[in-house]
Order: structure tokens, then sequence, then C-alpha cells
């Protein structure tokens, strides 16, 4: 479970998108919730950049809409 936390963070810092979307699925699946995902995205604003969290909120609400279908 930390080490989804940040899995997440660190591939929104590096812009790895692809691998962000696999790591969103797998946090969840690891007990992450949607909240706690969002949460690291707003630190990742914070210290990597509004572009690369707004990126990882995209491919989060991506993941979360094909979980809700």
């Amino acid at each position: 479970r930390d080490r989804s936390l940040l899995n997440l963070g660190m591939l929104t810092a590096l812009g790895k998108p692809n691998e962000l979307k696999l790591h969103v699925r797998g946090a969840l699946t690891n007990g992450v919730t949607r909240e706690e995902i969002s949460e690291i995205f707003l630190q990742t604003a914070i210290y990597c950049g509004v572009p690369a969290a707004l990126e990882a909120f995209k491919i989060a609400r991506e993941v979360f809409n094909e979980l809700d279908g």
C-alpha cells in the first residue's frame, strides 16, 4: 500500500502516463482510496508542477470511469 502511494508520486513526477495508469489501478487493488490518490496528485502539483498533476488527475479519472463502467 505504501509502495503504491510512492509509485504514484514518482511516476507523476517522471511524466510516465502509461505506467501511471497501471499503478493507479494497482493502488486501488492494494487498498488505496480514490481520495488518497487525489491527495497524492495534489502534492505533486506543489512539488512537481501543475501540468504533471493535471495529467495524473486525467489518467486517474480515466481509470475511475473504466471501473465504474
